[in-house]
């Protein structure tokens, strides 16, 4: 069963390390023989409920963390329930009851160390591109053995829209995207073409078809299917890496892009310097010119890392930095990406890291931090965009 740990580390481990003693670390861990087979019950029948309200209620209610913590602190709630009836006046003392015997089972979620666990997921475009990037680098088995497949698989499952597509995130309607790289993830997670609960390959690759397949897939998809060499690199938008060597002032500066609107004469203007300076770029001496931008390009990185421990601001650049993988295409498209979607960037970083040196610390350090980003609840296993615990603390401690 599942378990979870908070501030859990090892400081003599050379590939994590802490600031502050881990405190505010939330990681899940599968223990085969952790909790009785009254609580293994409790939890497969939260797991069934969400299932069969799946499309009424999208989000869960992090029951597997709540239970267990309950369970830790042995809690019983001791306030009575204060009910109020239609027309009946709302009196001080009803209030404070009411407020009193929240606070009393609030304060029982609280962890260990002071802050109060929680998840921080929803968009279904996160959880795809890690497992890319895992059977990219060939660590999918090791990170993900059988107990967190399963639980991935469950909630691509749970979060199927009943057109048989996802959504940019668990609230929305079907987009191509999301659709696309879920299709991809549960085929690489082992599940055939006609696979999945509910037939859920079957709907998915359905869904895909009856809207004229992937070509009207964004950029970031498009990206990811040139890589699987199921999409022309010619249908990805450029972004040569050569522009971080221009002087930062610049708003064609990729870290000044953010910033400025895309008028289609700089549109115009990058794919032409991309088609006519591309073949120059990759041919020497000018290749010389392309390592010395990858090389700034990886100093950024490095530089982002150490100062996040690893953590770096968000879940999806440490997936999504793909530039550095495959080819010099996909070098040219995706550091645009990462500026303009700064803020989510974990898996980027780390893909980057293993192109560098597939062996080297620096990717080793990646690794050792995907459990902070993983969480667990009654509708499976998400990847969080985010992991503020400051915010989780600050916000039932102002309440309170």
């Amino acid at each position: 069963m599942w378990k979870l740990k908070v501030a859990d580390g090892d400081n003599n481990d050379p590939y994590i390390f802490s600031t502050n003693n881990f405190i505010g670390r939330q990681v899940w861990e599968f223990d085969p023989d952790y909790g009785t087979r009254e609580v293994q019950a409790e939890v497969e029948a939260a797991r069934e409920n969400f299932w069969e309200n799946r499309h009424l209620i999208k989000c869960n209610s992090n029951l597997l963390c709540r239970m267990q913590l309950l369970r830790e602190k042995n809690f019983k709630q001791t306030i009575p329930q204060v009910k109020v009836g239609d027309g009946e006046e709302i009196t001080y003392e009803i209030a404070k009851t009411a407020m009193r015997r929240g606070a009393h089972f609030f304060s029982a979620l609280q962890a260990s160390d002071g802050h109060w666990p929680a998840e921080i997921a929803g968009p279904l475009y996160f959880l795809p591109p890690l497992v890319m990037c895992l059977y990219i680098t060939g660590h999918l088995d090791t990170v993900f053995p059988a107990e967190y497949r399963r639980e991935i698989l469950r909630y691509l499952y749970c979060h199927q829209n009943e057109d048989g597509g996802w959504g940019f995130h668990i609230e929305e309607h079907s987009t191509m995207i999301s659709t696309t790289l879920n299709y991809i993830c549960m085929r690489i997670l082992g599940e055939g073409p006609d696979g999945g609960r509910d037939n859920a390959c079957a709907r998915g690759r359905k869904w895909i078809r009856d809207r004229g397949g992937v070509t009207s897939i964004p950029s970031w998809g498009k990206t990811w299917l040139s890589i699987f060499g199921l999409f022309d690199w010619s249908g990805s938008n450029p972004m040569p890496p050569e522009f971080w060597l221009f002087p930062s002032f610049l708003p064609i500066h990729p870290g000044e892009d953010l910033y400025y609107p895309h008028p289609l004469i700089q549109d115009l203007m990058w794919d032409t310097l991309y088609i006519c300076t591309e073949p120059l770029l990759t041919r020497w001496p000018f290749n010389k010119l392309r390592q010395k931008a990858l090389e700034v390009t990886m100093k950024h990185i490095h530089y982002e890392d150490e100062n996040s421990r690893y953590i770096t601001i968000g879940c999806v650049e440490n997936v999504f930095f793909l530039q550095w993988i495959m080819s010099i295409k996909t070098i040219c498209l995706f550091f645009g990406v990462l500026i303009w979607l700064n803020y989510i960037e974990q898996s980027l970083c780390m893909l980057a890291c293993w192109v560098e040196n597939p062996n080297g610390d620096y990717f080793k350090k990646h690794l050792a931090r995907i459990p902070d980003y993983i969480w667990v609840g009654e509708d499976g296993i998400k990847m969080q965009g985010f992991g503020s615990k400051s915010g989780t603390l600050l916000l039932p401690y102002k309440h309170f």
